[in-house]
């Protein structure tokens, strides 16, 4: 126990059991209450200490986490500027050794990581296991020459192999960027080319892994083949500790105007964050299971390998959705505790009519989470009808500070359809701007003071004007996240969508610029606007294409058009509705309009319409969605008829499914664009 938690045993806790189970948030509040001398009684005086006083409450939080490291924790930061300060210059540690290192013995011989195939294998892994497994990798990384300033890429699946590499990559200094197999070879490309990485590791073969490494030519070394052999010469004993700030995974932005901007996190910022995220606003502790919903090329597959420096228990799933109840049949069966998934999944399991509480009660469970996209009002409902007196809890972050400015809080009661608080430590607020009318409390998410999680900056941009530009530009000197936000006068909020060009997709962030990439390859397309369209069912993607003179949207070039999106890309930037438009809307000074575009297929007026060149192309693009929405319902009616063959009405449900015609007999339903939840409600 840290000595600030220690001296916590006989605080005066003066009215912090007002917002206080037992939590480790209610200790951590009344430590502070007992340092400081201040009222500290509620979450939101909590808060605002914790941003009016960022300095002093990040020196408690460390203290009280008590992570492994050397060194001096003064200063707390160097600057009162987001974009420019730094964290704990003074201090080193090792992210791996926070998260492998047993702090009893006992702790030792406790299962850290299970991993669920999804061939039905299931396989557990001690810590002990997983530190020696760490270690003997990390032996043979070291002699392949890799050490600080290299950068290692992976194309893993969801398995223990991939923790493994990411922790033996971090062991030896080097900084780590991982994608998941089921990318295009062209869009993996986009991001590790930026990389120049010294080598590529994999859990999976195939003839996509062989063409990544080739263009990048590099060797690919297989991580089961790696581990299947002692190193030739071990690891010295301890861990090789690193600057706080020392550069620790590269992740990616979306792509919105351009390639991918490769984004460098700090191994400090990323452990100290998520240690406040975990410890405090999940409540997350040794006697815990994680089970996230993720793959590798998304940031939550950090954020859940970082729950092992809690002492919890992480859950992993390299399979399929083979049916809507598949995750939640892990949930029950590993005793799962807290349950990340997203608002995509939720739906369908209502759309399909599953109930966890009926088919796979899971008594364990008390928390579950939700991100990627806007959790709609109804899904609260449905989570307390169909999985019992859990907590529902909201977050919102992202990528590019590989943590939540909203999140969840184990004291706070859950409120229908709200994020239940503003992450600690963070000043995050909802900005008035132009495209929000004045009297509206929905604004843009900022953040204005500075945290640990701040990334490092962008991968090559050497003075620094690139990330000045993606978060500070718009409103010098606070962080611009690209969020529309409004809260409440408790504190809590509500997540309006976003008010940049990125596109939020089956809860995926992804940006549109591969798209417009692969669409170069189609002659009959001049330009195009990939636009999301939010629905009572969830988010969708909607192509508008503007055809050349001459050139008409038949089926053909419809299946034509997302087979070269999905080959190119992954599925989820397949658009399920491609629509012919006469023109796009764009400014008068000529520049796009994403913002009219989504107003448009959702059939709303602009928000707007007068900086519009042409106001009249919202109401033609409405049109058209419009009809070709009508034409989808009349196929998916004729899917379902009695008396039509069978594999006729198969097709048609492929038709309806997929929202395209002329589907034959040879054609592969994900290559055609299809996703796995799509599948899902296929068989359904």
């Amino acid at each position: 126990m840290s000595g600030l938690s220690q001296r916590n045993r006989d605080a005066d806790k003066r009215g912090f059991p007002q917002i206080a189970g037992k939590s480790q948030l209610s200790d951590f509040g009344a430590a502070c209450e007992a340092r400081t001398d201040r009222d500290l009684s509620d979450a939101q005086k909590l808060h605002a200490f914790s941003v009016e006083h960022f300095r002093e409450f990040w020196g408690l939080f460390l203290e009280w986490a008590n992570p492994l490291r050397s060194g001096d924790p003064d200063p707390v930061c160097t600057d009162e500027r987001c974009e420019t300060a730094t964290f704990f210059p003074n201090l080193r540690l090792s992210y791996a050794e926070n998260l492998l290192e047993a702090r009893t013995p006992e702790q030792d011989e406790r299962v850290a990581v299970v991993a669920r195939h999804g061939d039905g294998s299931r396989q557990e892994l001690t810590r002990r296991e997983l530190r020696e497994q760490v270690r003997a990798l990390a032996a043979h990384l070291r002699a392949l020459g890799i050490g600080p300033g290299d950068r290692v890429a992976a194309i893993a699946t969801n398995a223990p192999e991939a923790m493994i590499g990411a922790l033996a990559v971090a062991t030896v200094g080097a900084t780590f960027s991982s994608a998941s197999p089921e990318m295009g070879a062209a869009a993996t490309l986009s991001r590790f080319q930026q990389l120049s990485p010294k080598l590529l590791l994999a859990n999976c073969a195939g003839d996509k892994v062989e063409e990544v490494a080739a263009s990048l030519d590099v060797p690919v070394y297989q991580l089961a083949d790696l581990l299947a052999k002692p190193p030739a010469e071990p690891l010295p004993q301890g861990w090789q500790r690193f600057p706080f700030n020392h550069p620790l995974f590269i992740l990616f932005t979306s792509g919105t105007t351009g390639a991918p901007k490769c984004i460098v996190h700090g191994a400090g910022g990323t452990l100290l964050e998520h240690l406040k995220e975990h410890r405090l606003h999940c409540d997350l502790s040794p006697e815990d299971t994680l089970f996230f919903q993720t793959s590798a090329a998304w940031m939550m597959w950090n954020w859940q390998l970082s729950a092992l420096a809690c002492g919890s228990r992480v859950v992993v799933y390299d399979g399929p959705l083979a049916e809507p109840g598949t995750l939640w049949q892990i949930v029950a069966e590993e005793e799962v505790t807290v349950f990340g998934t997203s608002p995509p999944y939720l739906q369908l399991c209502e759309d399909s009519g599953y109930s966890p509480r009926r088919q796979a009660p899971a008594p364990a469970l008390r928390s579950v989470l939700s991100t990627g996209s806007v959790l709609r009002d109804w899904q609260y409902d449905w989570v307390a009808e169909e999985v019992g007196p859990v907590k529902l809890q909201s977050i919102s972050g992202g990528t590019d500070i590989i943590g939540c400015f909203l999140l969840g809080h184990p004291n706070l009661p859950v409120r229908r359809g709200m994020l239940q608080c503003r992450s600690l430590g963070l000043d995050v607020q909802a900005l008035a701007t132009e495209a929000t009318p004045s009297d509206s409390p929905v604004g843009e998410l900022i953040c204005r003071n500075p945290f640990p999680s701040r990334p490092l900056g962008f991968l090559g941009d050497e003075d620094g004007s690139r990330f000045h530009d993606a978060y500070f530009a718009q409103n010098e000197g606070v962080w611009t996240h690209g969020d529309l936000v409004e809260f409440d006068a408790d504190g809590q909020a509500r997540i309006h969508g976003r008010s940049d060009g990125v596109l939020n997709i089956q809860g995926v962030r992804i940006g549109p610029s591969e798209i417009y990439q692969a669409l170069r390859t189609i002659p009959e397309v001049q330009e195009a606007m990939a636009v999301e369209q939010r629905r009572d069912a969830g988010s969708r993607l909607v192509l508008l294409v503007v055809l050349r003179e001459g050139e008409r949207l038949n089926p053909e070039l419809t299946k034509r058009i997302r087979q070269e999106i999905g080959e190119r890309t992954t599925a989820l930037h397949v658009p399920e509705l491609v629509v012919a438009v006469a023109a796009l809307p764009v400014t008068h000074s000529g520049k796009r309009s994403e913002r009219a575009g989504r107003d448009a297929v959702e059939g709303r007026p602009a928000a707007n319409e007068r900086a519009l060149a042409d106001p009249a192309a919202p109401a033609q693009i409405s049109r058209a969605v419009a009809e070709a929405e009508a034409a989808l319902a009349e196929r998916e009616a004729s899917s379902l008829a009695e008396d039509a063959p069978t594999a006729e009405r198969v097709r048609a449900i492929w038709e309806a499914a997929l929202g395209i015609e002329g589907v034959r007999d040879e054609d592969d339903f994900f290559a055609l664009g299809g996703t796995s939840l799509q599948a899902v409600r296929v068989f359904t």
